[in-house]
């Protein structure tokens, strides 16, 4: 890479985990060499257990920060703690939203649970049963609803998701946006490129992301998949290896 500053923040599975065994490896040795000025911060749906996994058994580099949970979730890549002066904000605005919550989804057709412990959200998964025109009982419960990848659904902080959370850790960290390059691939990385920042929608994105951001003169849309995306992205932004 050019000696300039990047922080990369992506999102995880089809984006950062996507693509060949030779461009992951590619990608994450140069990312491993990265300078002090240079940042690695996951922004995922994914749980932090998930995350420990793969740095621990995939080879995968260990981020600096990790927004898990869908922008839900913050942690420090060191040692995974969580990052406590966003947390908490997050943690008060979901309080009594799962109470609030749960009742009115159990009455939804064709909406499954999601396994796994979800920080401060709620998440399913939905078939063809599901009326999206049903998530209108949902209107008084102060939350926000994120569907994405024809089966995702997750329930979410007023005003909290990929895109405010990372604006937010940005501000904290002091970190200049202008070296900032997100990438992700589906609806749920659309905080991401709203934005403002700079962004890369890789080629095996979701067509509906893809139709979001095809105007969008901040984000370049990448014809390869996965890490090969990443690097097609990062060349167009003037990072070279």
């Amino acid at each position: 890479m050019v000696p300039k500053p990047l922080i990369l923040a992506t999102d995880l599975d089809g984006t950062f985990l996507g693509g060949s065994k030779e461009a992951k490896e590619r990608l994450y040795r140069l990312l491993s060499r990265r300078s002090k000025e240079d940042a690695l911060i996951f922004v995922t749906g994914r749980d932090l257990g998930f995350i420990r996994r793969i740095i621990q058994e995939d080879g995968v580099p260990r981020p600096d920060y990790i927004i898990g949970d869908v922008g839900t979730s913050v942690f420090e890549g060191k040692d995974f703690s969580p990052y406590l002066s966003i947390e908490s904000d997050i943690a008060r605005n979901w309080q009594d939203k799962p109470e609030r919550v749960h009742p009115i989804l159990n009455r939804i057709r064709g909406l499954t649970p999601q396994p796994g412990p979800f920080r401060h959200r709620l998440s399913y998964y939905y078939d063809k049963a599901f009326d999206p025109g049903t998530l209108d009982l949902l209107k008084e419960t102060e939350v926000d609803v994120l569907m994405s990848a024809g089966v995702y659904l997750d329930i979410l902080p007023k005003g909290v998701n990929k895109g405010t959370t990372l604006l937010r850790l940005l501000n904290a960290l002091s970190l200049p946006k202008e070296a900032v390059v997100c990438a992700g691939d589906t609806l749920n990385d659309w905080a991401l490129f709203e934005t403002g920042l700079r962004g890369i929608v890789v080629g095996n994105a979701e067509p509906a992301l893809v139709q979001k951001t095809r105007a969008m003169p901040n984000i370049y849309h990448s014809v390869a998949h996965g890490t090969e995306g990443i690097f097609e992205g990062l060349n167009h932004f003037g990072y070279e290896e």
